[in-house]
């Protein structure tokens, strides 16, 4: 999902063009492989601007993560508010996830991608298990909602399954995993029913 770096007739800042440039670049390639370099050119900006900005290659990678965190969530949403019916509501975590498997820019999870070339502990880290624990709670809200008995052994079930989706979507090169996912969702809704 790259950024969109049109602004409503202004020129973008040197903030939202260094993020639009991180977002291509990295999640096209990785955050570890591509230098700040390629990242100041590809933004167009000066050395000191993604200094002043970030101050760190660290703390870029972090805005990007924050980013997709926010487009990633906004799109589940999405989803999600398109259904009335609690089950469907959570179902729709899936049809999201779909949609961006289909998308032929899909190179797998950011998330997955950057944490695992940073050290633990770090900025990176962070960004990724705050990810993480949204998308968990995002699924115990929605298994509650449900009528779920145990929402949050049902969120971290549903979330295994994303995860898995999304490994497989990218390793495979299957974006039909999500519809896999979901199907083995419903079965786990349903038990969690009874």
């Amino acid at each position: 999902m790259p950024t969109d770096t049109r602004h409503r007739g202004r020129k973008a800042s040197a903030r939202e063009r260094l993020l639009a440039a991180a977002d291509d670049l990295f999640y096209a390639e990785g955050v570890q492989t591509v230098g700040i370099d390629r990242v100041i050119e590809h933004a167009g900006v000066a050395k000191g601007s993604l200094y002043n900005t970030f101050g760190s290659k660290e703390n870029l990678v972090r805005a990007y993560l924050e980013s997709r965190h926010a487009a990633t969530s906004a799109g589940l949403w999405r989803a999600v508010e398109r259904h009335s019916d609690p089950r469907q509501r959570l179902l729709a975590v899936f049809d999201a996830q779909a949609e961006l498997f289909a998308e032929p820019t899909f190179r797998g999870c950011a998330f997955v991608t950057a944490s695992a070339e940073a050290p633990d502990g770090g900025a990176i880290a962070q960004a990724a298990d705050d990810y993480r624990r949204e998308v968990r709670g995002i699924f115990i809200e929605l298994a509650r909602d449900a009528g779920a008995s145990d929402p949050a052994v049902l969120g971290r079930q549903l979330q295994l399954l994303y995860d898995g989706s999304g490994l497989s979507a990218r390793m495979d090169r299957d974006p039909n995993a999500a519809a896999a996912a979901k199907a083995a969702a419903e079965v786990l809704l349903e038990a969690a029913l009874r």
